[in-house]
């Protein structure tokens, strides 16, 4: 069974539109640059690079056949759907398993995109169309981050027979690597110049 994906659709867009950025001017700084300001600008690309990398492409939460995978900023986090207690919704999805609270990096749900929603849902309410107004009802005021949360409580309890593993959080081994190399970059900066 394909692994269920939710994430920030704009921000894995933003993400992957800023790498293809970077990718064309480190082409640039090595066909044309001098030294040392091709290497402080190289320097100022990875860490902005890093941060991207961090902040909009990795985050996500990945529905498994055995549980869930919560990749945060820093963090991973895997909790079996046996072990899944609760899914709520603040401003986001928060994951409780025992003695374990994650707190999902994406999505997450602004008052505003609530209101929209309120908006939407009391709009299609007063419709005369029966289909719009059923809609409304089954749908609500829900936002993504509802709907994902949704998704996953219900999962958590379909798949409880097909649970695997245990609760874990831990660093992530690719948002440390690529900190790291950003800083070294920094540092390579510093002693050129």
């Amino acid at each position: 069974m394909k692994p269920e994906i939710y994430r920030s659709k704009l921000a894995w867009v933003c993400g992957w539109a800023w790498m293809v950025f970077t990718a064309w001017n480190v082409w640039d700084l090595f066909a044309r640059g001098s030294m040392p300001s091709a290497l402080i600008a190289g320097a100022v690309l990875g860490v902005i690079t890093a941060l991207v990398f961090v902040m909009a492409l990795r985050p996500a939460i990945v529905a498994e056949q055995g549980g869930v995978r919560v990749r945060n900023v820093l963090k991973n986090a895997y909790i079996p759907w046996s072990g899944v207690d609760d899914v709520s919704v603040a401003s986001a999805i928060v994951i409780e398993s025992g003695d374990t609270t994650v707190r999902c990096w994406t999505p997450q749900s602004s008052a505003r995109e609530r209101a929209r929603a309120a908006g939407r849902a009391a709009k299609a309410a007063k419709s005369a169309n029966r289909v719009e107004r059923a809609t409304a009802e089954a749908v609500g005021a829900r936002t993504h981050a509802d709907w994902v949360a949704a998704q996953l409580t219900e999962m958590s309890r379909t798949r409880r027979e097909s649970s695997s593993g245990e609760t874990r959080v831990t660093w992530s081994p690719s948002a440390l690597a690529a900190i790291a190399a950003a800083l070294a970059l920094v540092i390579a900066a510093i002693i050129a110049s």
